[in-house]
């Protein structure tokens, strides 16, 4: 069995409400046994320098860490902070990444636009993704991106989400892909795009309550609780997910 690890938007900012909400989760994952991390996106709060300074603090495991942007992110100062986590070429936006553990494949797409919350791919970021996905591999193949290719029927979350998807459904039909995991929506989210399985990890600074959910004065809940998602992938058997809310 391989299992993933999968958290999202930690939005640290230096605070204390913010590092002892993440560390419930590394906790928890340090006590747990998997194969690799993966952080995806909105990994500071404000793209502030000293914030990738003490997310590569709190981030210790004794497996890989992958992590990507989320629309909070600024890529040079991410790239700076979390230059030990990262590999991708270039020193600033995009920051795509393709990343080997063990038996699965990891191709990381920046789905962000500078200054901007909405997330979209462009024509160079699409043909890099194609040809990615066409490149031969023998195991699992995981595609992750902060945006989630879908409407969360949300008033202020759809005024961000990941734009002009038809192009990217193109290049994902008929590809070799385990799974689409994403972040940003602060949900736990299950469903289909392009005939693959979308796996969004739950939010660890906060949870967004939907429209058909009791009303509340914020477009976030920051007291729900933190949590995170686990995919375990056997050969030859379905994808299992399990997400998990430490207390």
């Amino acid at each position: 069995m391989y299992v993933i690890a999968h958290l999202s938007d930690p939005h640290l900012d230096g605070s204390e409400e913010a590092r002892s909400r993440l560390r419930k989760i590394t906790s928890y994952v340090r006590e747990s046994s998997v194969d690799v991390v993966l952080v995806s996106g909105d990994l500071a709060d404000h793209g502030l320098p000293a914030e990738y300074d003490e997310l590569a603090g709190e981030l210790s495991f004794d497996v890989p860490v992958l992590v990507l942007p989320g629309n909070h992110d600024v890529s040079t100062p991410l790239r700076a902070g979390l230059d030990s986590f990262v590999t991708s070429d270039g020193d600033a936006h995009p920051v795509h990444q393709v990343h080997e553990v063990g038996a699965a494949r990891f191709v990381l797409v920046d789905t962000t636009v500078p200054g901007a919350d909405h997330g979209l791919l462009s024509a160079e970021s699409l043909a890099w993704l194609d040809g990615v996905l066409r490149e031969p591999f023998d195991g699992p193949v995981f595609v992750a991106m902060h945006h989630p290719p879908l409407d969360l029927y949300h008033p202020v979350m759809d005024q961000w989400k990941l734009e002009d998807r038809e192009p990217l459904a193109e290049v994902l039909t008929g590809k070799p892909i385990t799974a689409i995991l994403t972040g940003h929506v602060h949900n736990a989210i299950v469903t289909h795009f392009a005939g693959h399985p979308v796996l969004g990890a739950p939010g660890i600074r906060s949870t967004v309550p939907l429209p058909f959910e009791p009303t509340t004065d914020s477009v976030v809940d920051p007291q729900a609780h933190p949590g995170l998602a686990f995919h375990a992938y056997t050969a030859g058997e379905p994808l299992q997910t399990i997400y998990r809310y430490p207390r």
